[in-house]
Order: C-alpha cells, then sequence, then structure tokens
C-alpha cells in the first residue's frame, strides 16, 4: 500500500522550506566575491579526494549498483562546475547590451527543490549546490531511498562548508526520510524544482504547479562512418559505455557502423574488451534484462558485463569489458536491444549510405531517448552536418567519448553539470545543460535607443504591393 503525505510531512517541509528563506536573507547582499568565496569552499569541501571517494563508494555499497573503483573519478566534474561558476556574475548587472539599450540584473529563483538519482548521490548534490548557493539560492535535498544515506553525508559536508566561510548551514538541507508524497509536497511548496531522476518523478516535477527543470530519458546513439579514426572510435566508445558501469543517460548504447568498416570496428571494440553475443546468448540476454512489461530489471542494471550474463544464464571471460549484441533491422518497440541498455552493453548496426545511417538513428530515436545525445565519429563535415540537421536531440558529440562529453568536460565547450535538459522532445523546457543561469530570475531593464524601424520593402519584400485576391 502507497505511503500517503500526513502533517508530519507536510510540518516538515514547511520548517525546512522557513530555514532556507532565512538562509536566503542572510547572504541576499553578498558581493561576487564572497558569493565565489563560497562555492570554493563547496567545491573544496565536496571534492577533495579523500571525501568524494568515501562518500561516492558509500553510493555504489548503498544502491547495489554502479562502478566503486571508478565512481570517485566524478569528482572532476565538481572542479568544472566550479570552475563555470567562477567565471560567470550572479548578482548585480550580469549583461549589458548598449546597441540595444539593455542591462540585465540577476536575482535568486528562490528554494530549489533537488531530487537527486541513486545513480549520482555523491555529484549532484554539490553541483546542484555551487550553482544554487552562488546565485544566493537555499537548496533542499531530496534523495533517492536507495541512496539517502549518502546523499545526506554529502549534504552535511556542504553545510560545514558554509559554516566555514561564514555562511548560513541552512542553504542546504537534506529531507532525512524521502518518500513520494513527501517529495511531491516538497515540488508543490519549493520556488523551483531541479528534478535529476526517474521519468515518473520528473513528470511529477512539471504536475507540481512550480517551475520545474527536468531531464529526459537517454538512448544514446553514435554513428561511425568510413572515414572515423577506427582505433580512437572504439578507445572512445569503450570509455563511454563503461563509465560507472554504463549507469548515465548518456553511454553509448547504439552504434551505428558503415559497413565498409563494420568488421574492423567490431575487431577494435573487441579489442577493446568488447565479447560479441551469439544469437542465443542475445536471446538469454533480453530475458534477463527486461520483466513481461518491458521494465528494465535491477540485477542487470550498471553492473559488470560478467554479471549480466551471470543473470542471464552464461559466462563470459574475466578480462571482458562491455557485451555487444548485433541488432540489425530491429528497431521499435518490441524490440528491446534498440530501447536505453543502461548497463555495459551496446548494439551494433550497419548502414550503406549516410542516409541509411539518419533513417537508423531517426527509428531509434522515435523508440526511445528523443531529445538527449547522439555522437558521431566522422571526418566528413558534410555528414557531420547531415546529422546534426536530422537528429531529434539537444546535443552531439564529434568524435568524443559521449558519456564524458555531453554534460561539459575540459575539451570542449559544454556548460559543466550532471543535469542534462532534453527540450520539447523529452518533455523537457529547455535543451540546455542546467547550469548557474537556470536557477537566476533576471531583471531587464531598457532605456530609449534610436528607432529600429524596418522599411515596408525590408519586411515584405517581393509581396509589397501584391494585390490580393481572396
Amino acid at each position: 500500500m502507497a505511503r500517503e503525505l500526513t502533517e508530519e510531512d507536510k510540518k516538515q517541509v514547511h520548517e525546512m522550506l522557513e530555514r532556507g528563506r532565512v538562509a536566503m536573507a542572510q547572504i541576499e547582499d553578498y558581493s561576487q566575491a564572497q558569493l565565489d568565496r563560497l562555492a570554493q569552499a563547496i567545491g573544496w569541501y565536496s571534492s577533495n579526494e579523500e571525501t568524494f571517494t568515501k562518500l561516492a563508494q558509500q553510493g555504489v555499497d548503498e544502491s547495489g549498483i554502479g562502478d566503486r573503483e571508478g565512481r570517485p573519478g566524478k569528482r572532476f566534474k565538481i572542479h568544472g562546475v566550479l570552475r563555470d561558476a567562477l567565471r560567470q556574475k550572479s548578482t548585480g548587472i550580469v549583461e549589458v547590451d548598449e546597441a540595444k539599450g539593455l542591462v540585465k540584473y540577476a536575482k535568486p529563483a528562490g528554494v530549489v527543490a533537488s531530487l537527486i538519482p541513486m545513480t549520482n548521490p555523491a555529484l549532484t548534490p554539490p553541483v546542484t549546490g555551487i550553482y544554487s548557493a552562488k546565485a544566493r539560492n537555499a537548496a533542499i535535498f531530496s534523495p533517492h531511498p536507495r541512496t539517502q544515506g549518502t546523499t545526506n553525508e554529502m549534504v552535511n559536508v556542504m553545510r560545514a562548508a558554509c559554516k566555514a566561510v561564514g555562511a548560513p548551514e541552512d542553504l542546504f538541507q537534506c529531507v532525512q526520510q524521502p518518500s513520494v508524497p513527501l517529495t511531491q509536497y516538497l515540488m508543490e511548496v519549493c520556488d523551483l524544482t531541479l528534478a535529476t531522476g526517474g521519468k515518473p518523478m520528473v513528470k511529477a516535477a512539471y504536475s507540481s504547479g512550480k517551475p520545474a527543470y527536468g531531464v529526459g530519458a537517454g538512448n544514446s546513439s553514435i554513428v561511425i562512418d568510413e572515414t572515423a579514426d577506427i582505433e580512437i572510435a572504439a578507445t572512445n566508445t569503450r570509455m563511454s559505455k563503461t563509465s560507472d558501469f554504463g549507469s548515465g543517460c548518456s553511454a553509448d548504447g547504439n552504434i551505428i557502423i558503415q559497413k565498409s568498416i563494420y568488421s574492423d570496428m567490431v575487431a577494435a571494440l573487441k579489442a577493446e574488451g568488447g565479447y560479441l553475443c551469439n544469437d542465443e546468448e542475445k536471446a538469454l540476454l533480453e530475458k534477463a534484462m527486461w520483466d513481461e512489461k518491458g521494465n528494465r530489471t535491477f540485477p542487470t542494471i550498471a553492473c559488470k558485463p560478467q554479471q549480466t550474463a551471470e543473470v542471464a544464464g552464461f559466462s563470459i571471460p574475466e578480462d571482458r569489458k562491455f557485451l555487444m549484441v548485433e541488432n540489425q533491422g530491429q528497431i521499435g518497440s518490441e524490440h528491446k536491444f534498440s530501447k536505453e541498455k543502461l548497463t555495459t552493453l551496446m548494439a551494433l548496426y550497419h548502414f550503406d549510405t549516410f542516409a541509411d545511417a539518419l533513417d537508423t538513428v531517426k527509428a531509434i530515436y522515435e523508440t526511445g531517448g528523443k531529445g538527449h545525445s547522439c555522437g558521431i565519429y566522422s571526418h566528413n563535415d558534410d555528414n557531420i552536418d547531415a546529422l546534426a540537421r536530422v537528429a531529434p536531440v539537444s546535443r552531439m558529440m564529434v568524435r568524443q567519448p559521449q558519456s564524458k562529453a555531453n554534460a561539459g568536460s575540459y575539451t570542449n565547450g559544454m556548460p559543466m553539470t550532471s543535469s542534462l535538459g532534453c527540450g520539447i522532445w523529452g518533455g523537457n523546457i529547455t535543451n540546455e545543460n542546467v547550469t548557474l543561469k537556470h536557477m537566476m530570475n533576471y531583471t531587464w531593464v531598457s532605456r530609449p535607443i534610436p528607432a529600429d524601424k524596418p522599411t515596408d520593402e525590408e519586411l515584405f519584400g517581393e509581396f509589397l504591393n501584391t494585390k490580393i485576391n481572396v
């Protein structure tokens, strides 16, 4: 029986909300230098190697999913977020357009409800926290029940950072005993929701009656044409697919390879640690990875390929790092491997002409993941342009490991974040990486400028003076 919202739940939420508002009032007049110092403290306290390693591994232990050895490396994402935050203004005048006579002033959004996924219980709070505090907001974190211990501890670390610089600790609070009805109520009373989590909670966020930034499901698909450097493409694909055992929405799920290099590319993927399943093993995997209703089964999510194979009923060598299944022509809701996999497994396809590749990409995203991400390994700018024109995604990585690039990296210009908007395709309000600018209100100040009124000829072109017969 589902738990119902209690009066005690409501009281708890309102007390946290009030403490958050009091904390915001205390930093209302902070200078930009003070806000930057606060952001630096949050960044250091949360991302120093000892603290983050402990909490990142605790998150894996609590949830039972993810790569315990690799997840501590995610602390460098916090460094990137801090880099971006420190390079932006967040109080007073933040933008001036003299030609248009416009000046933009930044104001806080308010108390932010931040929903934390079980895949990143140690990473998402400080990412949100740096941007939130820099914008003079308070944040109330609602952890996933499977990883509430990790999230609570990280929020305590962030509170300690606030205390160290004389800022109010209640800029950050965490729900101690999360539940769906309590979280839904939290979203209803807070000023803004950042919903980084599963589809049901994102839908609830958009139904809360308050502004919300949600994220969409991924089904990351990668096109590799005959101009690609096969070894680099294979290495990057392995890096993206195996990062945190494929727990992220950005992990390479569908690899669409030009037929002329298909055999060489598969061989390169095998050299990177891939295991190509035969038809019998593929059938066993499908039965193990999805239940009768088509939902992913927990024991095969974000785990080593050996575990997935064992659950399915066969074994693979210990040195294998990911699974591959050939899935040519098998796209659609009835073909499970054309959907998001969320583990160390990818589906392989091939194409003759690039037009065929585009058709495959469009079909895959009609099945799932529309609005999220895709990528391409190519040195043909016409192909890159063609994919960008038709792919229904918000971000497209060129010759980069998708899951390590599309949320920002040190070798591209994407804004650093842990929350990826998927646009109207994915049922979201933004296509952008959710960052500092999304956590602020703005006041536009407009001064008079010389008239900018076009002539009728400029406006109507050839249609000017055309006689209209209706």
